[in-house]
């Protein structure tokens, strides 16, 4: 007499109603996740401005002005030539590329103030809403 083997695992409808199941919330759940995403950068790329423009001021205090357009972030990190009373660096690490891997836009004497720095967003082009938004450090950032 045989006797009838019972074998472990699962069937192929079994698989694909799961695959289903995790497509469906996938579907559901990504958007809200990408839109957090967007947010997160915004954010940090806002913040990233508020710690150059505080390492700025601790430069400007010692060295009596704000960097120029050329001598750029850079300075931070860097004794420039001439600044006999940098004390430097400023900055902890090398200086970062925006959210979006780009290089953050300095500006001395800027339009806006002193200085502006800016990070044009994910179209790297001046304007825009939603992730292509401007972050400037003379206004705050929505969301």
């Amino acid at each position: 007499m045989l006797a009838k083997r019972k074998e472990k695992g699962f069937t192929l409808v079994e698989i694909l109603v799961v695959i289903i199941i995790i497509g469906l919330l996938a579907a559901l759940v990504g958007p809200r996740l990408f839109g957090k995403v967007s947010t997160a950068k915004l954010k940090t790329a806002k913040a990233q401005i508020e710690l150059f423009g505080t390492a700025l001021d601790a430069m400007r205090l010692d060295v009596g002005r704000y960097p120029t357009s050329e001598e750029g972030l850079k300075a931070l990190r860097e004794k420039p030539s001439g600044m006999e009373n940098w004390k430097g660096p400023y900055l902890p690490k090398e200086i970062p590329m925006d959210p979006w891997g780009k290089p953050y836009v300095y500006k001395s004497p800027g339009e806006h103030g002193d200085y502006d720095l800016i990070s044009y967003g994910l179209d790297g082009a001046p304007g825009g809403e939603g992730e292509n938004e401007d972050v400037v450090n003379w206004k705050d950032v929505k969301g």
